[in-house]
């Protein structure tokens, strides 16, 4: 690295906290600070969890009506939340010199659009999904169509806003340059990392389990996820493995779930523990047999896909939400949509031991070569000096 830069990461989200987005935010801001840059994160009043000392916190003030810590818009985020961080970002782009400014998601992108007018910082919008395929799945009061026509307007015009774009996989690049019109040379692919040495299931090697064979499932329960596919599956997989049990590690309510697991005939078969914290989760994964990633549509790349395979679980998740698993190679792929697939795949591994083993090991060793935070902050790191050598 040549030279250190002011960035000005923007997260309209809470922040920390342990789900998919704000983990993004917080580990390639973290990556970023060990290379020696000097990275503020601008951000809601709400988050749970610590931060590096190295990274430096500036927060709205306190919304007391607003304590919402799920994924999703709602129209007082949008309203009330989000215009208050447009003040404050406003507000510290006056008071430092930033060199760069670093928008995640498409609040973030907005956000940092309208602060940065009459500024002429460099903005780069980091693209952790399509909001096309995330956005219907929200209630907001508004009927599917119009969801998706929305979200659809949205994916073509929002990311002109930024002078380049960053994108958590190469699905998401394809289609912003295939529908959206964006420059290929205004768009770049920056994966997510895992704490590769964190998950080391090794520690746990040679801890007492439970009796039964466990099937593992963490993160909140919103629609998106998948966990109808997951407990229809599961209700497949228990009618053929007896001794199977499914783990659901969340802080979400089941209560939404239950009719559903009750009708199936395996609610005594499913264990709800509370999502663990990041220091207890490789624990909790090592004990279980196969991970489960049941959601559908995902043009990112889900987190909890890459814990499971940075702790050497043997993974099933649908081919359409899995970038970089390889089928019977790094994991086990249904095609999209099919339970029976998925359910096939679950008792396939639970009953091949030996099989799930050798999917666990090179699962682990695609992270540790391909997904690593120290590698995306390097990529942007590159990506910064040129838009900023570029307004020289």
């Amino acid at each position: 690295m040549n030279q250190c830069y002011r960035i000005a990461v923007i997260a309209a989200c809470p922040f920390p906290l342990a789900r998919g987005t704000p983990i993004r935010i917080l580990r390639l801001a973290e990556a970023l600070a060990d290379r020696g840059h000097d990275v503020h994160v601008l951000t809601y009043h709400l988050g749970s969890g610590p931060v590096a000392p190295t990274l430096q916190i500036h927060r709205i003030k306190d919304v007391p009506t607003y304590q919402k810590l799920g994924p999703g818009p709602t129209y007082a985020k949008l309203l009330r939340v989000d215009p208050l961080l447009i003040g404050l970002t406003r507000r510290l782009l006056r008071q430092y010199s930033f060199d760069v400014i670093h928008a995640h998601h498409y609040e973030g992108l907005l956000v940092a659009a309208a602060a940065r007018l009459g500024h002429k910082i460099p903005l780069v919008y980091d693209a952790h999904t399509l909001l096309m395929n995330e956005l219907p799945s929200y209630s907001l009061g508004l009927p599917y169509g119009l969801k998706r026509a929305i979200s659809i307007g949205l994916d073509r015009v929002l990311p002109s806003l930024a002078d380049h774009t960053v994108c958590v996989t190469q699905v998401i690049r394809d289609r912003l340059v295939a529908h959206a019109g964006i420059d290929p040379r205004k768009v770049s692919v920056v994966p997510n990392g895992v704490e590769f040495e964190h998950f080391d299931p090794a520690p746990y090697a040679d801890t007492v389990r439970t009796e039964g064979r466990k099937v593992i499932f963490t993160g909140n329960l919103a629609a998106y996820q998948g966990v109808d596919f997951l407990l229809k599956a599961f209700g497949l997989v228990a009618a053929r493995v007896t001794d199977a049990r499914l783990v659901i590690g969340t802080d979400s309510a089941f209560e939404p779930y239950e009719t559903l697991a009750s009708e199936l005939g395996i609610r005594d078969r499913i264990d709800i523990v509370p999502s663990p914290g990041f220091e207890d989760l490789p624990k909790l994964l090592a004990h279980a047999d196969v991970a489960v990633n049941p959601r559908i549509d995902c043009d990112g790349l889900p987190v909890k896909l890459l814990n499971y395979m940075a702790a050497g679980r043997a993974v099933v998740s649908f081919d359409s939400s899995a970038p970089g698993v390889i089928h019977e190679q790094t994991g086990w792929l249904a095609p999209s949509g099919n339970i029976p697939a998925l359910a096939e795949g679950i008792v396939t591994l639970l009953n091949d031991a030996g099989l799930a083993a050798a999917l666990g090991r090179a699962a682990r060793e695609y992270v540790a070569n391909n997904a690593r935070w120290p590698i995306a902050a390097e990529r942007c790191e590159t990506i910064y000096g040129e838009l900023i050598a570029a307004r020289k």
